[in-house]
């Protein structure tokens, strides 16, 4: 079983920086790769980046590419999501997750999932 928690997430302004985290519990095994996630209103769950949890390998959609930045300092059980030069089209809530089978860009390949945290960018 995992369990995962987010937090950090506030409004902010466009331009600003903004770290979010994600607390995980479990073994290292199931937790195998912690990726995030972001839903706008009314939109799809959208695939941020992922990292996996042993190190080694990180993953970004192309309209993060170059402002965030996925890390897992070393013995720490958390994922960090360290966003930068915000924009308002970031604005969504803001989810982890873990243990993927498939496609790591691919919500439904992931088997938990935190409750979110809220990120709003104003213009």
């Amino acid at each position: 079983q995992v369990q995962l928690a987010e937090s950090g997430g506030r409004l902010v302004q466009a331009g600003d920086s903004l770290r979010v985290s994600c607390s995980a519990t479990g073994r290292d095994s199931d937790i195998g790769g912690v990726g995030w996630f972001r839903q706008a209103p009314e939109k799809e769950r959208q695939f941020v980046a992922v990292i996996r949890w042993g190190g080694g390998f990180t993953y970004y959609a192309d309209s993060v590419k170059g402002r965030f930045t996925i890390i897992r300092p070393n013995a720490e059980n958390a994922v960090y999501l360290q966003m930068n030069s915000l924009k308002p089209e970031d604005t969504a809530v803001y989810y982890c997750a873990a243990d993927p089978e498939g496609s790591w860009s691919d919500p439904s390949s992931y088997k938990y999932w935190g409750q979110g945290t809220q990120v709003t960018v104003s213009s």
